[in-house]
């Protein structure tokens, strides 16, 4: 699969552009080979140069559904790959084998490729797991071990806690700290072969406790877990830390650029640490990678922790895990939501190393943006009244002709009916108009869209006072498209169906799920700023056009929107549709 369309490169438009620009110019990676497979030293000075000038990665854990953060990552990896030359890997950080499953893999690859990009090159798959590593992280901490830069420790947790120290004073060393090559060599491969218990001791890096960066005091590396793993089955017993596995991961990928966020730049010199330990054993080679940090995206008006996520859904305050509410992804498209949508706000909201909020705004404006350009337009009547056309012959149906897309010509137009009834939204009459009220009102004039010029003559009401049927007469020389089109000048304009030629529709009408830009702020409960109106349900008719939608089609529909067919709910001939966003933003204070 090609990713998405190659753009020019805006030569330093943020940070990392500029280092991979460093990079290339100093030809930092001219002699980095590439064997067709990730693997150490050995394996890849079997390779030739490397054709791909720069290899980046995006590296989930398989552990939950992605969202809207993972979103400016894929964008960011991805689009790095592809405006450089060079190849992203799509890795699965399977190195936490409680809480992975195939279920999140599978979504995982599905929703990258629905963003538009893919992992092959040629015939080569660029798709991985940490957990194909295992073996070689085995060595790796052998080797650490031979070297005397590791050794296993049985403290416990809470006596590891204590000793590790604070920010303002040394940790102390462990007693288990100088034990002999040997000894610890013996004890490691009894926790690989299940003779320790688990939790009863852990392999760690033997570094510096007195470093004045905590992530540097003799950091645990494995740690002994019986536990059934998705790719791996029952073969191990012992799991690497995540913190280990990572820079072996981007080293046997021979990954140029590692791009992670902000909360693993204290992580950085240990990721170094180790990867010149291993170059110094001979099982990497130079040049290794590098990790770069940018801040994470911080949206308004949703959450993307994920324990908050999973609150949501198991406590049923949404759907599922694809809730048009949600930010998953997952829940992004059923909404409606647009790769390409998401690709401009990857671009619009660029890459900083420092903290800020993004308005939920810009995302829904990225999302209109690229909508309008790619939606056609449909006429829907959510609140209906009925509007009859008193001269109207009865049983007589006209056709009107409606563009499909008004900036795009060549997609033509389409055939709408014109009849004595017609559906009209309730809004579109007042019977007592206020200032700058412009549509239907007793003895006033407005064109029926695609159609006539119309004069209210009266209307009915029901036993409650609200208005149920409005009548007019048409003026026959006024149809749009006719010579006598201009013949009448009239302010208002509005939208119709024919009540013999509609589509009685359920529509759900979403908005965010919550109410407050920073929900859970100060000591709030999150839940508490749940928008109570994030959705409804309403019965519209709809041009009859619309009745052939199939799932995922998207429209604009006139005044109101974008809406899409519900991918889930949709069946042919009865599609449900979803509210993707307003045509302006409905939420300016």
């Amino acid at each position: 699969m090609m990713s998405a369309e190659k753009t020019p490169i805006p030569a330093g438009s943020n940070f990392i552009r500029g280092i991979i620009d460093r990079d290339l110019a100093e030809n930092k990676f001219a002699t980095k080979k590439w064997a067709g497979s990730p693997g150490g030293a050995s394996h890849q000075a079997t390779g030739q140069v490397d054709t791909a000038k720069i290899r980046t990665r995006f590296p989930p854990e398989p552990n939950g559904y992605l969202h809207i953060g993972h979103a400016k990552s894929i964008c960011l990896n991805f689009g790095l790959a592809r405006d450089y030359d060079g190849i992203c890997h799509l890795r699965f950080d399977d190195t936490n084998p409680e809480k992975e499953s195939q279920e999140y893999v599978d979504s995982i690859t599905e929703m990258v490729h629905w963003l538009g990009f893919g992992w092959e090159n040629g015939k080569e798959s660029n798709l991985y797991f940490a957990s194909d590593y295992f073996e070689f992280m085995y060595q790796s901490a052998e080797a650490l071990i031979m070297d005397g830069h590791a050794y296993v420790d049985e403290q416990t947790a809470d006596e590891m806690r204590i000793n590790r120290g604070t920010l303002t004073e040394a940790g102390k060393d462990s007693p288990y700290r100088n034990r002999t090559v040997e000894e610890n060599l013996k004890l490691f491969r009894e926790m690989r072969d299940g003779k320790q218990a688990d939790g009863s001791m852990v392999l760690r890096a033997k570094i510096d406790m007195a470093s004045p960066n905590i992530n540097m005091r003799d950091p645990a590396i494995y740690r002994v877990r019986r536990a059934h793993h998705h790719n791996t089955g029952d073969t191990w017993r012992i799991y690497p830390m995540y913190t280990f596995a990572h820079p072996i991961e981007d080293a046997l990928e021979q990954i140029t650029h590692s791009i992670c966020t902000l909360e693993f730049e204290d992580q950085r010199p240990f990721y170094d640490w180790l990867l010149e330990r291993l170059a110094e054993a001979g099982l990497l080679a130079h040049p290794l990678p590098h990790q770069y940090e940018f801040a994470r995206l911080n949206l308004t008006y949703v959450v993307l922790s994920k324990r908050k996520l999973i609150q949501l859904v198991e406590e049923k305050h949404v759907s599922g895990w694809d809730d048009p509410r949600l930010p998953t992804l997952a829940g992004a498209r059923r909404r409606g939501y647009t790769p390409e949508g998401f690709r401009l706000f990857a671009d619009r909201i660029g890459v900083s190393k420092a903290d800020s909020w993004i308005e939920y705004t810009i995302l829904e404006d990225c999302m209109r943006e690229t909508l309008n350009d790619s939606a056609e337009r449909r006429i829907a009547v959510l609140e209906p009244i009925k509007l009859v056309i008193d001269n109207y012959e009865d049983g007589k149906s006209e056709d009107c002709f409606a563009p499909n897309h008004p900036l795009k010509p060549e997609l033509g137009k389409r055939t709408i009916q014109l009849t004595k009834e017609l559906w009209i939204e309730r809004e579109d009459f007042m019977e007592v108009p206020s200032k700058g009220f412009f549509r239907l009102v007793p003895d006033g004039m407005v064109r029926l869209r695609y159609g006539y010029v119309v004069k209210c003559t009266g209307f009915e009401k029901d036993a409650a006072g609200n208005v149920t049927v409005v009548h007019c007469e048409y003026l026959p020389d006024t149809k749009s498209g006719t010579a006598g089109a201009d013949a009448i000048k009239v302010k208002g304009n509005i939208h119709w169906v024919s009540t013999s030629h509609a589509y009685t529709c359920e529509i759900r009408m979403y908005d965010r799920l919550f109410k407050e830009a920073h929900p859970g702020e100060g000591d709030r409960d999150f839940l508490d700023d749940i928008n109570p109106n994030s959705a409804h349900t309403i019965t519209a008719q709809l041009e009859l056009a619309l009745k052939d939608a199939k799932p995922s089609d998207t429209f604009q529909f006139e005044r109101h929107g974008y809406f899409v067919a519900d991918r889930k709910d949709s069946v042919a001939g009865k599609p449900v549709f979803n509210r993707t966003v307003t045509l302006r933003d409905a939420w300016q204070k």
